[in-house]
């Protein structure tokens, strides 16, 4: 027996041609909405529930002097849904993906991320983290140590960081963290190194 044959409706054909249409083709308010929302113009905006930072006006309510590199210990997916949880009470300002270094920011730098487990760290930093799991190295890929370089470069220039491990420091190093990120296979040397050159 012939099924009857169904064919999408028009709302679909029209849904999933602005999803596949490049940015040159959107409406010119939506390519400018999108530059509004992120801070660093190579991000995608994927924002984090407004239950899992402080709203803040930096760097005029607090200084930011650090970039704070992290490892998930996640997916990058996973990582991006526990963020938009409400009920996670944790974000950070950037989460960069392992396999081609495509950066999705989560918080604005005005705002305060909760990524470092010290209120002090976190008012003064932007959170950086980065897919994988300390103990793979695997997942540090030419692509994500490019991207989140030219990321935190961006950040130091805009902000008057200095670009060395005094002030790009990972999560580990703050004070009363018992975290171990970004781990013993975190290229510290090749990583700066890229954000000088960046």
């Amino acid at each position: 027996m012939d099924r009857p044959r169904r064919f999408p409706s028009r709302r679909r054909l029209l849904q999933g041609a602005a999803a596949a249409a490049p940015a040159a083709l959107l409406p010119a308010g939506y390519a400018r909405a999108q530059a509004l929302a992120v801070d660093y113009p190579l991000a995608e905006w994927v924002p984090a529930s407004t239950s899992n930072y402080t709203a803040a006006s930096r760097p005029s309510t607090y200084p930011i002097d650090y970039v704070i590199i992290h490892v998930t210990q996640e997916t990058y997916a996973d990582t991006l849904a526990i963020f938009q949880n409400p009920a996670k009470k944790v974000s950070a300002h950037y989460v960069v993906r392992s396999r081609d270094g495509h950066i999705a920011q989560c918080v604005r730098d005005r705002n305060v991320g909760w990524h470092a487990g010290n209120w002090t760290y976190n008012t003064r930093s932007i959170g950086i983290e980065h897919e994988g799991w300390v103990d793979r190295p695997q997942y540090f890929t030419n692509a994500m140590y490019e991207q989140s370089a030219a990321l935190t470069a961006a950040v130091c220039s805009k902000y008057g960081i200095p670009k060395d491990r005094q002030h790009i420091i990972g999560h580990h190093q703050v004070p009363g963290s018992d975290h171990t990120d970004p781990g013993p296979y975190w290229d510290w040397t090749r990583y700066i190194r890229l954000v000088n050159f960046a």
